[in-house]
């Protein structure tokens, strides 16, 4: 299946987990990639990607025709070092209208391939989308599939007042 999508990984605990980057044309997609490359991210596919199911699992690759591409706004399309294909373990919903995005929303997930996806929702032009998104796939974990609401498991997070651990 061929998802109007972009696909950034990040790699965590030695995989290469990725989020698939959703939304209308001029949401912002391909920016947000962007600006993940620039966080550490690695770039799998942009504006289309070939999403498959495997052991109860998703991943996603380029199109042969676009991988390795990716398309900066006013700037045209350039050559980006592609990962093959990562795992699928979080949809995102670039957001056309941000007061539309819930401060503390209810877990979301949907189904894709017969596989559980979680789904956040993002500005994908606010600053801090690169860092939001990070500690989202940070907070999924061993448990990939279970879900981002899960308790954190560190990644970069700072103890709680009060917290001797």
């Amino acid at each position: 299946m061929i998802r109007h999508a972009g696909l950034v990984a990040l790699r965590l605990d030695g995989w290469w987990r990725g989020a698939l980057l959703e939304g209308p044309s001029g949401a912002g997609k391909s920016d947000l990639a962007l600006r993940c490359l620039d966080a550490g991210f690695r770039l799998v596919a942009d504006d289309r990607t070939v999403v498959w199911a495997s052991g109860g699992r998703l991943f996603g690759r380029a199109p042969d025709t676009l991988a390795g591409l990716i398309e900066a706004r006013g700037h045209g399309v350039m050559a980006e070092p592609p990962l093959t294909f990562a795992e699928i373990g979080l949809a995102v919903s670039c957001a056309v209208d941000p007061t539309a995005i819930e401060r503390v929303p209810a877990p979301v997930v949907d189904v894709l391939l017969g596989t559980t996806l979680p789904r956040i929702r993002l500005d994908a032009r606010e600053p801090s989308a690169p860092a939001k998104l990070r500690r989202a796939m940070q907070h999924l974990g061993a448990a990939w599939q279970q879900g981002y609401q899960a308790p954190s498991r560190g990644g970069g997070g700072r103890a709680a007042a009060g917290d001797s651990s």
